[in-house]
């Protein structure tokens, strides 16, 4: 663990296990063995300044199970335990990261330009359900042509299913995923087969059922602040400095105890704090002094739009490598299927619009959101695209759809064909989310395991959240909406990985692998903004060109029909097109590889234009080598 020795939990030394933890305002902190461990005495835990307190216990080893008694009241577990064997309400287990013995030990990481990330939630990616069922499909994977995985939350939460956003012991890996060992082969094989692996972490909220950090200190929590989800954390108020390092210590741990290669951070806007360094400014650059030379990248997701998160701190920025940027789904999503309620009806789907959004990260750039009632946005001028991570499918675009409908569900194949095309050879950042690649027809659907009271508290907001949708008006439509609660919901929601093999989803997936070698062979993501060009050709085209750039001493042009029919224009110089340039065509999703009815498109020269004629929505890819100087 170069870089990095923990300060909370519980961890071995070479004369047993020291145990650390921060419980301020509390008179007396006494450490409860369990299991195989109740046969040794326990050491007095020792206060320390600033509310820490700490003991080595000697006799104790790994496996160990363990809780504190806070003034006599619990016993309660570990808020920085490593495992949750029994769950999240359970004791909690000595773990000895030193354990495992690491085989890609020279690995050493990805750069942002080279990621094409693929999403997945452990618990429904796989039969098995479980890390082991994640790693047997590593192989698939990799051959589709994506660098890195990227997994839904780990940090174990109430019950055996769930989305992972409601976690609660944020060090300990979801003991229905499998044990923290076996997340390290996860991570090890994927980094033997070349692939990078994110963790999306939750900073933002605790879940509220096995939440016992409050009863360590009510000081992790705040009320000057709220978030959609309930109490926010602490980051700004009285002792926020030991809250803030808390988090920061968890980041490391992940990208140290299990050698991730970069953080996800979910919803950063609802991350309040008014302090003079963002605790996420300080976050990333204390994972950065801790990495040494390894390439560890730190993402958000975040709705405001602001370039100053991707801005160095030198800059006035916080420093993240890049950001979830959603505009580019919403214009799209908005032209292929019309969606209009909630927040989509901020986005019109013009062609124009989607061109704008592609050339510059985002769309939203100062305007007045008529969802939000307020201006949303910053200019991102200067910040290369590989810094938004855009897609047609994540988590919370599918899922968060009443029904979990994809994108491809409610297209036919040729738009999808199209829209696809245009994410994976756009500059941005891609990502995919499970199952996409080969049009999986399950959906992605909202599912929780929690106690009784709180699950009908849950299934019973989930359907009030779409009564503002047309669709929902209806109570009987509501009802209608599956029960989060229900195991069905669940096991609708698991990929069927036999359908692979049959048509129309194994032409579907030889798309995805052909786009994502073009990508990897023409490299979109070295773009600089200047080799950029963008346009909306009519109401249903978009063009994108790309000229030479560092490693890639070729023009890539894409022309996308993303609707209707008909002749695209493109001018040369609208598009920045070199004027002696013999164009070869690279891909077309008219390929009979990729469709079962063919509708080829035409190209020609028409008074110097390039003219591509359509017969339905589908995209041309061309490449061509500068022309030589006279």
């Amino acid at each position: 663990m170069t870089g990095f020795r923990p300060s909370l939990g519980a961890w071995p030394e070479a004369h047993g296990v020291r145990f650390r933890v921060w419980a301020p305002g509390r008179q007396k902190v006494e450490l409860v063995l369990e299991g195989e461990a109740q046969g040794v005495r326990a050491p007095p835990l020792e206060r320390e300044g600033e509310g820490y307190w700490q003991a080595l216990a000697p006799g104790v080893r790994a496996g160990a199970l363990y809780r504190y008694r806070l003034d006599g009241e619990g016993p309660f577990p570990d808020p920085a335990s490593r495992f949750q064997p029994e769950g999240v309400h359970g004791p909690s287990q000595v773990v000895d990261p030193d354990g495992y013995e690491w085989q890609s030990a020279a690995w050493r990481g990805l750069p942002l330009e080279e990621l094409a990330v693929y999403e997945l939630h452990v618990g429904s990616f796989s039969p098995e359900r479980t890390f082991a069922g994640v790693e047997r499909r590593l192989e698939h994977i990799r051959e589709l042509g994506i660098t890195a995985l990227e997994l839904m939350p780990l940090a174990d939460f109430p019950g055996r299913r769930g989305w992972g956003y409601d976690g609660v012991d944020l060090f300990a890996p979801a003991r229905c995923y499998g044990t923290p060992d076996e997340l390290r082969r996860l991570v090890d094989r994927a980094h033997l087969l070349g692939l990078a692996v994110l963790v999306d972490v939750v900073y933002n909220h605790l879940g509220p059922d096995g939440a016992y950090l409050g009863c360590f200190s009510a000081r992790y929590f705040t009320d000057r602040h709220r978030t959609p989800w309930g109490a926010a954390l602490n980051f700004d108020g009285e002792q926020c400095e030991h809250v803030r390092a808390f988090f920061v210590e968890n980041a490391l741990h992940w990208l140290h105890e299990y050698r991730f290669d970069g953080l996800r951070l979910d919803a950063t806007h609802a991350i309040h704090d008014g302090s003079d360094r963002h605790i996420l400014a300080e976050l990333q650059a204390k994972v950065r002094a801790s990495v040494g030379d390894r390439r560890v990248l730190v993402i958000a997701e975040d709705s405001r739009n602001l370039a100053h998160m991707v801005r160095s701190e030198r800059n006035q920025g916080w420093g993240l490598d890049a950001v979830w940027a959603d505009d580019l789904h919403h214009q799209l999503r908005r032209h292929l299927a019309g969606d209009a309620d909630g927040y989509y009806r901020d986005y019109r789907g013009a062609t124009g619009d989607i061109a704008e959004t592609l050339r510059d990260g985002w769309f939203y750039k100062g305007q007045r959101s008529s969802y939000l009632h307020k201006h949303r946005g910053s200019d991102p001028t200067g910040e290369p695209p590989r810094r938004y991570v855009v897609c047609l499918q994540n988590h919370d675009q599918v899922g968060n759809r009443a029904l979990g409908e994809r994108l491809h569900h409610q297209l036919d194949e040729a738009a999808f064909r199209a829209a696809t095309a245009l994410l994976l050879l756009a500059p941005e950042t891609p990502l995919l989310f499970m199952g996409q690649e080969w049009a999986a027809s399950s959906p992605f659907l909202y599912f929780t395991d929690h106690n009784a009271e709180l699950g009908r508290l849950v299934t019973e907001g989930r359907r009030k959240e779409f009564a503002s949708f047309a669709a929902f008006s209806d109570p009987a439509a509501r009802a209608r909406i599956p029960d989060p609660q229900a195991e069905a919901t669940f096991s609708r929601s698991r990929l069927d990985w036999n359908e692979r093999q049959r048509e129309p989803h194994a032409r579907v997936e030889r798309l995805h692998r052909a786009l994502l070698a073009l990508r990897k062979e023409q490299q979109p993501a070295r773009a600089e903004r200047n080799a950029l060009h963008v346009r909306a050709l009519d109401g249903g085209s978009v063009a994108l060109h790309i000229g030479p750039r560092p490693g890639v001493p070729r023009h890539l042009l894409l022309v996308v029909r993303l609707s209707g029919k008909g002749p695209a224009r493109l001018d040369p110089a609208e598009l920045g097109l070199p004027q002696a340039a013999s164009w070869r065509e690279a891909l077309s999703t008219e390929d009979e590889r990729f469709a079962a009815d063919l509708c080829p498109l035409r190209m020609e020269q028409d008074a110097g234009r390039l003219v591509v004629t359509f017969a339905r929505p589908g995209a041309l890819v061309l490449t061509a080598e500068p022309p030589p100087f006279p």
